[in-house]
C-alpha cells in the first residue's frame, strides 16, 4: 500500500532534480557567455582608454599643427587671389639664415 505513494514521490523527486540539473547547465553556459562579453567590453574600453589617453597627450600638438595649417591654407589663398607675400618670405629666409648660421 505504501509503496505507490512512496514510487511516485520519488518519481517527481527525480523529475524535479533532473529540471533543476538542466536549469544549471542552462544557468552555467549563460554565465560563461556573459562572462566572455563582459571580458570583451573590458578590452574596448581599455582601448578607448589608451585611445583618450593618447588624444589629451597629443592635444597641443595637434593643435598648433591645425593653427598653422590653417594660417597656412589662408596665405595660399591670399597668394592665389593676388597679394604680394613675396616680402614675408625674404623676412623668413632671413630669419633661417640667422638660425643656421
Amino acid at each position: 500500500d505504501k509503496r505507490a505513494p512512496d514510487s511516485k514521490a520519488v518519481a517527481q523527486k527525480e523529475s524535479s532534480l533532473a529540471n533543476t540539473e538542466e536549469a544549471l547547465e542552462d544557468a552555467k553556459s549563460k554565465k560563461e557567455a556573459t562572462v566572455k562579453e563582459m571580458m570583451g567590453n573590458g578590452e574596448y574600453l581599455s582601448s578607448l582608454h589608451a585611445e583618450c589617453d593618447w588624444l589629451l597627450k597629443y592635444f597641443e600638438t595637434r593643435k598648433e599643427a591645425r593653427t598653422s595649417e590653417i594660417q597656412s591654407l589662408a596665405d595660399a589663398k591670399a597668394v592665389l587671389s593676388g597679394a604680394d607675400y613675396s616680402f614675408i618670405q625674404q623676412s623668413r629666409t632671413l630669419a633661417i639664415r640667422r638660425f643656421s648660421a
